[in-house]
């Protein structure tokens, strides 16, 4: 292709994101299961994100614990979760089912929630976070499958995106109720969080998380699906070629994404106050959430790896500012440009999973796909801990080598997702 012909296919391009055409109302009505769905996460995260940001402040300041441990917990979480998410994924193919697994999952993490009151330790934070996670990886691969399941495959980028923005606007309500409590008590003297701070958080959260799973239980239906002929296999046998590769990049991508744990502990660094965090990361989840329903209707339109790629690069270009920022306002400025990321890629990347595998490989592929996320988040988490900090007789390359370490690997997956082929309707261009 020429200068003039690749000039007037982004031209092409451009006029499809800019027109109205592009964000217009869906065309046909999302059904019940996708907006009962969006409903859960909203309701979850409003509860999660009163205390999950708040986390690594309370374990660094309050409990002493140094970031490589909080590395080492975010990780051991997250691994939790991911060998999970295959089993669970599976066993929804399986047993053709997804409704009562999402709920199962949704049910544990919200009951673990309240024992962060009694966290005196980091082994007591582990544990809890470990419960909490192993809700997590029960539900999450039967949920995407739910949503697949009762979606037309030309609405798929539209309801997941609808997905990730509910998810992210429960989050933007939960981290405002946090603003507002330690505003409160910043106001009657407490100036850094503390332990009573943190616990009133809890406590609160915990009743958000217990609608949610009303709400799935009460509204969700089960989608009738086709018995399989043989039962499915918990592997990578018999998935396209093209769905494989999609894993490799995406792991790649990950182990430069280490916990955001970390980019609330370089806001720190950069004096940025606790109240300000809480702000920044409020701003983010705005920018995530009014991004996360246009992207995901987009790549209905235009190919899902065209936002993947941008969303990538974006990445790459952010952290390599969280390395080079000096002052507090550019750490803001940069979480705040963060939510970009997300909104492109997160719901996007779960749409191009379904555009890669058969029907009844939908449960046992979101539990690969979420479990590469997850596993290599350990391995991520656990680098930038030691990168930043060192460990044992190694003193680490300090403070901006984590996130220099995810800027290049993002820019390297989001190259090699170059080679990944369309598929023969073209879907994922």
């Amino acid at each position: 292709m020429g200068d003039s012909g690749r000039r007037n296919h982004w031209l092409a391009l451009w006029r499809k994101i800019v027109t109205a055409e592009t964000l217009a109302p869906t065309e046909q009505k999302l059904p019940r299961n996708v907006w009962i769905v969006t409903a859960t996460s909203f309701l979850t995260d409003i509860s999660s994100e009163m205390i999950v940001n708040l986390l690594p402040l309370y374990l660094a300041n309050v409990l002493g614990v140094k970031t490589n441990i909080i590395g080492l917990i975010e990780g051991m979480g997250e691994t939790t979760a991911s060998l999970l998410k295959i089993f669970s994924g599976w066993l929804s193919d399986k047993l053709r089912s997804r409704k009562w697994l999402t709920v199962v999952g949704y049910s544990l993490s919200t009951f673990a929630k309240p024992f962060l009151i009694f966290a005196n330790s980091w082994g007591v934070v582990l544990s809890v976070r470990m419960m909490d996670r192993t809700g997590k990886g029960i539900r999450t691969s039967p949920r995407d499958a739910l949503i697949a399941d009762s979606i037309d495959e030309t609405q798929r980028g539209a309801a997941f995106g609808l997905h990730r923005a509910g998810d992210t606007a429960g989050a933007a309500i939960g981290l405002l109720v946090a603003l507002i409590v330690v505003a409160l008590a910043q106001q009657a003297g407490e100036v850094q969080l503390t332990a009573s701070t943190f616990q009133t958080l809890v406590i609160i959260s915990f009743f958000p998380a217990l609608f949610a799973v009303i709400t799935l239980i009460v509204g969700a239906q089960e989608v009738k699906l086709k018995p399989l002929g043989a039962p499915p296999k918990l592997s990578l046998a018999g998935f396209d070629n093209r769905f494989k590769f999609f894993l490799v990049i995406v792991v790649l991508f990950t182990l430069g994404n280490s916990s955001d744990a970390f980019l609330i502990l370089r806001a720190q660094d950069r004096g940025v106050s606790l109240t300000m965090i809480m702000a920044m990361v409020l701003c983010f989840n705005i920018v995530y959430a009014f991004i996360s329903g246009p992207a995901g209707k987009l790549s209905d339109r235009v190919g899902r790896k065209r936002l993947i790629f941008t969303g990538w690069i974006a990445y790459g270009l952010i952290y390599l500012g969280f390395a080079l920022a000096e002052a507090g306002w550019q750490v803001f400025g940069l979480y705040v440009l963060y939510g970009l990321y997300y909104g492109l890629a997160e719901g996007v990347s779960k749409a191009l999973v379904a555009d890669l595998i058969q029907p009844e490989q939908r449960g046992t592929a979101y539990g690969l796909y979420n479990a590469a996320v997850g596993l290599a988040a350990f391995p991520a988490s656990l680098i930038a801990g030691i990168l930043w900090q060192g460990i044992g007789s190694f003193n680490g390359f300090g403070v901006r080598a984590p996130f220099l370490f995810g800027s290049v690997l993002a820019v390297a997956a989001a190259i090699l997702l170059f080679f990944l082929t369309t598929s023969p309707r073209g879907k994922i261009e």
